[in-house]
């Protein structure tokens, strides 16, 4: 066999290539933000330039290291496309009496039960904090709906019935 298709070392680790981050967009639709978000993801670009790129710089190469900075260096790359290609959108003037987009909406569901869920850009969902995209299927039949609507969203485990009790936007 020639060697040109084996490696001259067995017993080097394999070096791990990263995925590259996957747009989450399509071509020509607005990467909406809400003001929040932007200022985090700005505080994030600033703390991995100004702190931890150096912090990593100055220490002794390692594999582990080099893996750490390419990891540093593909999260600053994601956060360049966010910045770059953000379309930051105002909270709306009052009165809130409609989900907008950065809307948190607290609505009651059929059962009685009480849910909240804002409507972020794709680039900020939480799903822990029930921050969801302005894509999703829930926050499309949310947006434009009013104070004391039901709204109506065909989910895998049936039709969910939903009350809009209340508007407002956080500060964050």
């Amino acid at each position: 066999m020639s060697k040109a298709f084996t490696r001259e070392s067995d017993d080097l680790p394999e070096r791990s290539v990263l995925p590259r981050p996957q747009k989450t967009l399509p071509p020509g639709v607005k990467n909406h933000l809400t003001p929040g978000g932007a200022a985090r993801f700005q505080e994030e670009w600033a703390h991995l330039t100004q702190i931890e790129r150096p912090q990593l710089l100055a220490q002794p190469t390692s594999d582990s290291s080099r893996e750490r900075l390419q990891r540093l260096g593909q999260r600053l790359l994601e956060l360049d496309q966010i910045l770059q290609t953000a379309h930051i959108v105002d909270v709306p003037p009052e009165p809130h009496d409609s989900v907008r987009f950065g809307a948190l909406a607290e609505l009651r569901e059929s059962d009685g039960s009480m849910t909240q869920y804002r409507i972020v850009g794709v680039d900020e969902i939480d799903l822990d904090r029930n921050w969801i995209s302005w894509r999703s299927p829930l926050a499309k039949a949310l947006l434009g709906s009013r104070l004391g609507q039901v709204i109506s969203i065909q989910t895998p485990a049936g039709n969910r019935a939903l009350e809009v009790l209340r508007v407002w936007y956080p500060e964050q």
